[in-house]
């Protein structure tokens, strides 16, 4: 189950050793990362424990099937996505809940369809495990709703959580969780991951990733480098490099693009203010080389303080997402308080 999962070897084998104990924690959180091999994980010790590893395999996100059916349901009602909660369940004693709807978050509907089949028996052998992918992008009440299930589990439930980062989570789950964290893969892990898969432009896909097999297979290379263009046009304008006339007809542009999505504009621009950081301060390989002269001008011309103020600024936009702000006027409150930030309004 768990010989070829790629890094994070130490927290593969701890998981290893318990699938193997007769007491197991009831609930886990595995945080790290986006694309670091979380669910993946999650799905192989479920394996190891109610066995069928085939069908469960069969709920894993990354299947176009599955995503197919989440993005399906982006288009469907509010009203009618409260009534048909969001869950996949190949296996009969392994359910998976991820995010949903436009905004892609774990709903109060789920977790209240978590509670009450929470109760249920396993069909099969002792245990049911509930999976629940991304449970940072819980809304308050479904976080709460989750919490009373937390606190008196039946004895034959596992529940298995995932977060980008714990500290997102409500201090109360995250303290009811036995933590394991998966770091980013190193250079080394990364090469042979890619050339095990056999993935195209194998040094651009590890220099994007971040350490990230998940995101090194499904990146986009054509959409990530008009979603680059976008967001390095930004950062000249924001830095007073260029007028924002310039951005305008981005910022148009993306406006016009219904199905274009801010959170994945916003990842780009965390990558392209890093770049800047570490031109800025003589440290550390840049991720987007081909564009190292554009950025050493922008890096030129800023200082420490515009910088953590663009991390700040996009840290913002990033929890706005779940609000469904508008991204072209997200995009343009960035270039213009950053302006200002800059001296060049």
């Amino acid at each position: 189950m768990f010989t070829d999962f790629q890094g994070n070897a130490q927290v593969a084998e701890a998981l290893s050793q318990l699938s193997r104990q007769e007491r197991i924690p009831q609930t886990l959180l595995f945080s790290g990362p986006e694309g670091v091999g979380k669910a993946t994980l999650a799905r192989r010790f479920g394996a190891a424990l109610v066995g069928e590893a085939a069908k469960i395999e069969h709920d894993d996100q990354s299947l176009e099937h599955n995503q197919e059916i989440v993005a399906d349901r982006e288009k469907w009602t509010a009203e009618k996505r409260n009534e048909d909660p969001l869950f996949f369940s190949s296996h009969p004693d392994f359910v998976t809940f991820v995010p949903d709807g436009p905004l892609r978050q774990i709903s109060i509907q789920q977790m209240r369809f978590l509670k009450e089949r929470a109760q249920f028996k396993p069909l099969h052998g002792a245990r049911r495990i509930f999976l629940i992918d991304h449970i940072d992008r819980a809304n308050e009440q479904a976080a709460n709703s989750l919490l009373k299930t937390l606190e008196e589990p039946p004895d034959h439930l596992i529940v298995i959580m995932t977060a980008e980062n714990a500290y997102d989570l409500l201090p109360t789950i995250r303290s009811r969780a036995v933590p394991f964290h998966l770091a980013p893969l190193g250079n080394e892990e990364m090469r042979a991951f890619v050339k095990m898969r056999g993935l195209s432009d194998a040094e651009r896909r590890i220099a994007l990733a971040s350490g990230s097999p998940g995101l090194a297979i499904s990146i986009d290379l054509e959409a990530y480098s008009e979603r680059r263009t976008a967001m390095l046009e930004l950062l000249k304008v924001a830095a007073g490099r260029a007028p924002f006339t310039d951005w305008a007809k981005h910022s148009e542009a993306i406006s016009m693009r219904k199905t274009e999505r801010l959170d994945l504009l916003l990842r780009v621009l965390y990558l392209l203010i890093e770049d800047v950081l570490l031109l800025a301060n003589g440290c550390g390989d840049i991720r987007n080389v081909d564009m190292r002269k554009e950025l050493e001008s922008i890096a030129s011309r800023v200082s420490f303080e515009w910088l953590r103020a663009a991390v700040k600024k996009t840290d913002e936009l990033v929890e706005l997402v779940r609000r469904n702000i508008q991204k072209s006027l997200a995009l343009d409150s960035f270039a213009m308080e950053l302006r200002r930030a800059a001296g060049r309004a």
